[in-house]
Parts: structure tokens; sequence; C-alpha cells
């Protein structure tokens, strides 16, 4: 008897059941066709979508601010180029410390609930910021604390992106984590677009405060506007997470069975891949506002009305990074993104001003848009690895031994694919604290060369262990 004769009535008998929102499911075979085409993807949809925005709001939250501290001067606080660059970087390291717990906590947790459980909770620290901005006088420590505190957001990504590879089989996994971490991306410019247009009328009414004044332009603004409008969104979100999505326990994997991922060499090196891919595209997106803003206001350029177009490109160019990989593979489109970076990044170190010259803005603005978009297909392509990676290495062990013992190398290399997902994009996330401290601490241009040199390196590994003819682990 066929697998899937043996499969397919048990599932017929209790779908409606089993399979409806908010239900744990115990039986999810993505891989069996028959099983797939009759009730996996009407699920396996349904979770993503919820998935997506509850992640995008995930990471307006932790990119808030980004586009606040460009405005904290102009109303009054009187912070240093370097407090305020420090400001944006601080949430890296909570979002990048909590990715960690939540890439083994979520599975054990139930990614149902603890999606609505990760989502609600950002409110707190956006009322908190909402009242903070209205008193110019809230201290340097305190507003610290809060972009500490917003950090929590973007650990949201973690238990996400880990939970949605679960729900789909192996040919459309690249697009179905593209979609998820692209759209759920799409979240940086959503608040760095959004947010610089509520704050400049008072469209949230009187509960929200009232207004402070620019002095630099002359006008009242409602900074506290951009912290408050994702209040309600946040709860509607964490509410249909709760209602409309499913735990599934084939998910379920307590600590002591992730852990063989320290174990593991492609764990660290595809690690460092993504440190390249993510780390880079988190870390431009905080800090590009204010290096628009220090470099080129003089000159009319406006840190709002640019900036979010880059994380724009990059959230996108995920989903493609995906695409792509599912087409050609993933090493070769990880290649080409680090290649793309770099030759960006080279342009715009040419185009900052330096020795009194004013620089150009259009080619460094260009540059990094060039550097977003290559970052985001490095995004999708990486995140396409690692299943295709941990799956092709415990099906050659299990090759030879009989059904039982590939199904359990299937669940293990899932299992395993998923924490390595995880962790590795906790990792990366430190490249939200890193890339701004960096450019608060030293010249600009020499950042960017060092992130050049270590671009270097990635090639290195990918090309060495993935993607050369005879690599060890072709992805």
């Amino acid at each position: 008897m066929s697998l899937r004769t043996n499969s397919e009535s048990p599932v017929r008998s209790h779908r409606a059941e089993t399979y409806k929102p908010g239900a744990t499911i115990g039986d999810w075979r993505p891989e069996d066709d028959g099983f797939w085409q009759s009730t996996g993807r009407k699920v396996a949809q349904r979770n993503l979508w919820i998935s997506i925005p509850a992640l995008m709001l995930g990471f307006v939250v932790w990119q808030v601010w980004s586009v606040t501290v460009v405005k904290l001067n102009d109303v009054g606080f009187g912070f240093s180029k370097s407090q305020l660059f420090w400001l944006t970087a601080v949430p890296g390291i909570t979002g990048g410390t909590f990715r960690i717990l939540y890439t083994f906590i979520g599975p054990n947790f139930g990614e149902r609930k603890f999606t609505a459980f990760s989502t609600v909770i950002l409110v707190v620290p956006m009322l908190w910021l909402g009242f903070a901005l209205q008193d110019t006088g809230t201290p340097y420590w305190e507003l610290a604390l809060i972009a500490a505190v917003c950090g929590i957001g973007g650990a949201n990504f973690a238990s996400s992106m880990a939970n949605i590879g679960f729900f789909f089989p192996k040919r459309e996994k690249g697009s179905a984590n593209g979609l998820n971490g692209g759209l759920g991306n799409l979240g940086v410019s959503v608040v760095q677009l959004v947010a610089p247009l509520v704050v400049t009328a008072a469209v949230l009414g009187a509960p929200a405060g009232g207004p402070q004044h620019d002095a630099k332009k002359n006008t009242d603004i409602w900074l506290q506007n951009g912290a408050f409008l994702w209040v309600p969104l946040l709860v509607i979100m964490s509410l249909l997470a709760w209602f409309l999505m499913n735990d599934l326990k084939v998910a379920a994997a307590p600590f002591s069975q992730q852990k063989i991922i320290f174990k593991r060499k492609h764990n660290w090196l595809m690690t460092w891949l993504y440190v390249g891919t993510f780390g880079s595209f988190i870390g431009f997106a905080a800090g590009l506002p204010l290096l628009i803003k220090n470099n080129f206001e003089v000159q009319g350029y406006q840190a709002t009305t640019y900036a979010f177009i880059g994380p724009f490109i990059g959230a996108i160019m995920r989903w493609g990074g995906g695409w792509l990989s599912d087409r050609i593979g993933g090493a070769r489109v990880t290649l080409l993104s680090f290649v793309g970076m770099a030759a960006a990044l080279v342009v715009v170190i040419f185009a900052l001003p330096h020795k009194g010259d004013q620089g150009s803005f259009w080619t460094f603005f260009t540059g990094f848009l060039v550097a977003f978009a290559f970052s985001g297909l490095g995004n999708g392509s990486t995140f396409r690895q690692i299943p295709v990676i941990f799956r092709n290495q415990h099906m050659r062990e299990a090759q030879g031994l009989g059904p039982e013992a590939q199904a359990a190398a299937m669940k293990q290399s899932e299992m395993e694919a998923g924490a390595v997902t995880g962790f590795s994009s906790a990792i990366a996330a430190y490249g939200f604290f890193f890339i701004p401290a960096m450019f608060a601490a030293m010249a600009v241009t020499h950042a960017l060369w060092m992130f050049i040199g270590f671009y270097a390196t990635c090639l290195a590994v990918c090309w060495w262990f993935y993607a050369r003819k005879g690599a060890e682990a072709p992805s």
C-alpha cells in the first residue's frame, strides 16, 4: 500500500476538526502531494498571510527609532550626533538577543499562541515611546531604555521564519520564506514612510496629546503619533493570529533536541553568510536616515523623504531571492548578492562628501539602493539554502535504511533547519547595532571599507562550501 493511501483516509475523516483555524495540527505532510493539494496548501497559505502582517508590525516597532531620532533635536531634545546614532543602534542589541530566545522557545510555546503573544506585548514600548516624546525633558537614559524595549519587535522574525518553513514543501520553501521575510521586512520602509507623514498633523486627535514645535521648520508636529499609530494595529493582529493561525506539533521540539545545531558546521557557516546579507540590510536601514541628515541635509535633501525607499527595495528583493533560488540554486544567488553589495558600497564611498567636496547625493543614494537590492536578494537565497543543506545531509545518512529511517531523517532535518534559521537570524540582527555603532565611532568611509572586506570572506565561504563544482554541500 502506498504512503498516500495510508495517510489520506484519516485526513479526510477529521480534516474539518484538525485543520480549522486555531487548531493544533498533529498530522502534517507537505511533501505528500495528495495531502498538500487537498488540505495542506490552504492551511499553509492561511497561516502565511496572517504571519506576514504580524511580522511586518514587529519590524515597524524595531525600526521606529530610525526615523524618530531624525526629529528629536528639531523639537528641543538637544542630543549629539553620536548619541542619536546610539539610540538608533540600541534596538539591535535586544532584537538580536531576544531572537536567540525566540528561536528555541517559540516551537515549544506553540507558534499560533507565540505569534499572538509576541505581537501584543509590543503595545507596551509604543505607548511608552509616545508619552516620552511629548516631554523634551525626558532623560537620555530613559529614551535609550525605550529603544531597547522596542528592539523586542525584531525578535519576532526568528520564530516566524522557523514556523512558516514547517508549513511548506521543499519546492515552495524558498518562495514562502521569501514572502514571509520579504513582506515582513517591509515594516522597515512602512514605518520610515508613514511615521513622518502622521507626525505632521493631529491625525489621532486629542487623546494622542498636543504638538511639539519644530524650530527648524517653524511649525507644529505631533512626534508621538509615529508611535501611537501602531497600537491598535498590534492588538488587531494579535487577535487574528490567535484565532486564525495553527500550531504544528511537528514544529515542537525541546531545546535539548534543538541544541544539536551548535555542533553542526553548516549552522555557523550559514550564520556567517546571513550576517553579511540580513545584517547589512537591517544595519543600513537603521543608519541611512542619519547618514542622509548628517551629510546631505545642508544641500536640501531630507532623510524622511528618501530613507524608506532602500528598505522597500530590499524587502521586495527578498522574495525575488527566494523565487530565483528555487530555480537556479541558492548558493549562486548568494554569491551574486555579495558581489553586488561590495560594488555598490564602493560607489557610496566615493559619493560621500570629503575634503571640502560636497559629494553627490544621487550617486550616494543610488549606490545604497543597489546595496539594499542585493542584500534582499541574499536574504532570500540564504534562507533557501539552509533547509536544502540540512535535508540533503540527513537524507544521505538515511539512504538505504528504509522508510522509517528516512521519515525520521526528514523530521530531524526540518527541526534543525528551523533552529538554524532562527539562530542565524538572531546573530545577523546584531547588524542593526554594529553598523550604526560603527558609523558613530569611526569615519563612515572606514566602516564601509570594512564591510566590503567582510563580503570578500562571505564570497569565499559560499563558493568553497556551497557553489563550486564538488562543493561539500551544494545548495
